[in-house]
């Protein structure tokens, strides 16, 4: 991570001239116009390594991008009732996360300034590259309760009802917004969490946060489809990133589908779900087949050769969870997974806690996760093994457009009383500079991110946590 503010960093120019090796010269050429342009970026739907994500566009980065490896997720209530202050709070979030997913400190850095103030920036990420980070926010049910939104709230984003076998805990569901940090290095990602925390503290509060691991589901066909922590692979079926047309239709909100400010937006449902892993583990081998409808090794649908053949659903058992997720059993139903394995020690039993943390995007609630939920939670033969015990839904705005655009603008400007509201809502780093410098009490924040601060980071790694649902396993 570098303080440089204008120039092309060498991380743009040195990783993306390996891209080039790896991808040719023409890429390498573009990735050079790139950094010559002052973008120190690749496009958004870029898989690589070490590299930077794309921060503005039509949709936010983090949905259809290809997934990376680690995970930091946080949940956050909102603690002040002053709109402008929060407003004021989404455009100092969107300044440091523009410079955080390009590879850069937050506001002026973590060294350097006035030595009677805390820097702007945590430092624990300098020296270290973009690893992919991408920030994808989101807005809970509870947050139209504020600022005079009521009349905004879309009606796809309804409150979940409880499906047999829920045992949610309360201190891990809900939230007024998410923010959802995803990079192949852990360490990026709790520093991006870390320093939004910190420069929302006073006006949010960590709800409850999880980290990720061991991506569960992939948007990128070509790559090898991931496994959960039951050794099953996962999201063959997933839609992938360069699919427009299936995330026109089951991704993105489209005008008309609702208010206009959630027009290029999605949205996302987390399930934390714990997997019994003790009792999985001493079932038998044709067991767990018949139970995911799937085998083990190669990821063959039953009666079939090869991962991606075709499934021929009337041979696996009537309770198989590929069966029962599978969208030619759900009127076509289709969503896009994005979960992470978790582990996060054990239950005080001598368990370990462990398990998926199930991310989906999708056009409507109310049309994809919750007809798929009934059906999975009513007759999943994986419901012996798991439980889900964390939930929240959130609508996830359309995407930042330019360096003038910031997160939550379309609802903010748009709804009652925002005048004032839209302004040049670039606020550049300055806004975020003054954000951090008030948020005095960084040492409670390293806390409220509630991912065992920086010094848990490497940990975190191994640890992530992040639940999925019994969807998430629709590895279908």
């Amino acid at each position: 991570m570098t303080t440089e503010k204008t120039n092309p960093s060498r991380r743009a120019l040195i990783g993306w001239g390996g891209a080039g090796l790896a991808l040719g010269a023409a890429v390498a050429g573009g990735a050079v116009a790139m950094a010559e342009a002052g973008q120190d970026t690749a496009p958004a739907g870029a898989a690589g390594s070490g590299g930077a994500v794309r921060f503005h566009g039509a949709h936010q980065a983090g949905i259809a991008t290809p997934v990376q490896d680690r995970l930091h997720f946080a949940a956050f209530d909102v603690k002040t009732d002053d709109r402008d202050a929060f407003v004021q709070l989404l455009k100092d979030w969107t300044a440091a996360a523009r410079r955080m997913t390009a590879g850069k400190t937050v506001g002026e850095g973590a060294y350097g300034g006035l030595a009677e103030a805390p820097p702007d920036d945590t430092g624990e990420a300098l020296g270290l590259q973009p690893s992919r980070l991408t920030l994808t926010i989101g807005f809970g049910p509870s947050l139209f309760e504020k600022f005079g939104l009521a009349g905004q709230r879309p009606a796809a984003l309804v409150d979940l009802p409880k499906f047999p076998g829920d045992n949610l805990d309360r201190a891990r569901t809900g939230g007024d917004l998410c923010i959802q940090a995803c990079a192949d290095d852990p360490q990026v990602a709790v520093h991006a969490i870390r320093n939004l925390a910190r420069i929302g503290f006073g006006k949010v509060a960590v709800r409850w946060s999880q980290l990720g691991f061991g991506k569960t589901s992939s948007t990128t066909p070509d790559a090898q489809t991931p496994r959960n922590l039951m050794g099953f692979k996962d999201g063959t079926r997933n839609i992938a990133g360069t699919e427009t047309d299936r995330l026109d239709k089951f991704v993105w909100a489209a005008e008309g589908d609702g208010p206009a400010w959630m027009t290029g937006g999605s949205y996302l449902v987390a399930r934390r779900i714990r997997m019994n892993i003790e009792t999985w583990d001493r079932a038998s081998l044709q067991e767990q087949e018949d139970v995911f409808g799937r085998d083990k090794g190669e990821g063959a649908p039953v009666g079939k050769a090869k991962e991606h053949d075709e499934p021929f659903l009337k041979a696996m058992k009537p309770d198989a969870h590929v069966r029962l997720a599978h969208p030619d059993s759900n009127g076509g139903i289709t969503i896009l997974r994005r979960g992470y394995s978790f582990t996060d020690g054990t239950d005080g039993l001598g368990r370990l806690d462990a398990g998926l943390f199930f991310l989906a995007y999708m056009r409507d609630v109310r049309k994809g996760f919750i007809p798929l939920q009934r059906k999975l939670s009513a007759s999943d033969a994986l419901n012996e093994y798991i439980q889900h015990v964390g939930s929240a839904v959130f609508a996830v705005p359309p995407g930042v457009r330019d360096e003038h655009d910031w997160w939550g603008r379309t609802l903010f400007a748009g709804s009652a009383g925002a005048a004032g509201v839209s302004g040049s809502a670039g606020s550049s780093g300055s806004a975020v500079s003054s954000g951090v410098s008030g948020a005095a009490g960084a040492a409670g924040v390293s806390g409220a991110a509630g991912a065992a601060g920086a010094a848990g980071v490497s940990g975190s790694a191994g640890a992530s946590g992040a639940s999925g649902s019994s969807d998430s396993a629709k590895g279908a």
